[in-house]
């Protein structure tokens, strides 16, 4: 195992909240900070910085502990209704001039930490926080899909109602685009290609979170709910049909047998 070398520390503390932000919508509330499509970036005075991404989570570089609430409150004022329950990821990084880049117990080695560098750390551990989101909601929504299938197994049938399930569908499609979307996993920022260590931390960093096989098992987890769930929708379908099918079958008896009732 690679051992930490001698350096200047730095740390990277993200925050994940079940709503996304609009960062046109959090602009004027920090006139200090650089917009750009995809972060507000801005620096403290005590020093540390602060990212908000649109994705719903926010990350401190080199902040205390005590001016984090701070801005957290800063925060919730510009964007009511925020949820007090997050998910939270840490990374350390070792400033190391001379060291190659890569992980040593835990910690990320680089010999600097650049501008552009640092945004692309916070970035990924950003994403990891919001991957993290993702996976406990798709996680209840395969336990959900779960139980309408064992019930399917048991009575061989399920209920007329169809709107619940059209309802849950909607819910799948919308997190399933949530995730292609805002959290662009698999695009590889654009800072990256003109750093060629950047690029090698860019990939140390996915590899140490495991972004790319999360990723996958999200978008399967999704898919396979989906495909459940439009199975259930189908056995709902049919039901219904047959049912209406007998209600017209019933009909048209009642007809035949109402004037021979006359009749007689």
């Amino acid at each position: 195992m690679r051992l930490l070398p001698t350096g200047k520390l730095h740390s990277y503390a993200a925050l994940a909240f079940a709503e996304n932000f609009t960062l046109k919508d959090l602009a004027p509330a920090y006139p200090e900070a650089k917009r750009t499509p995809r972060e507000l970036r801005y620096g403290l005075p005590s020093g540390g910085e602060v990212f908000l991404y649109p994705f719903g989570a926010t990350v401190f570089h080199d902040v205390p502990e005590d001016r984090r609430a701070a801005e957290l409150d800063r925060l919730r004022a510009a964007r009511p209704g925020l949820t007090t329950q997050v998910i939270r990821e840490e990374l350390a990084v070792c400033e190391a001039p001379q060291e190659k880049a890569g992980f040593a117990s835990g910690v990320l080695v680089m010999d600097r930490l650049t501008e552009a560098r640092s945004e692309i750390v916070a970035l990924t551990v950003a994403q990891s926080a919001a991957m993290e989101y993702y996976e406990k909601l798709v996680e209840q929504m395969f336990a959900r899909t779960g139980t309408l299938v064992e019930r399917l197994e048991k009575s061989g049938t399920v209920s007329l109602r169809t709107r619940p399930l059209h309802r849950f569908i909607g819910e799948a499609i919308s997190i399933r685009s949530e995730v292609f979307t805002i959290l662009s996993l698999l695009d590889k920022p654009d800072e990256v290609w003109d750093d060629p260590i950047m690029d090698r931390i860019y990939s140390e960093l996915r590899s140490e979170f495991d972004l790319a096989d999360r990723y996958t098992s999200l978008e399967l987890k999704l898919r396979s709910v989906q495909e459940a769930l439009e199975l259930v929708l189908d056995v709902a379908r049919e039901r219904r049909l047959f049912l209406l099918e007998v209600a017209v079958a019933l009909l048209i008896l009642a007809e035949l047998v109402i004037p021979l009732l006359k009749i007689l």
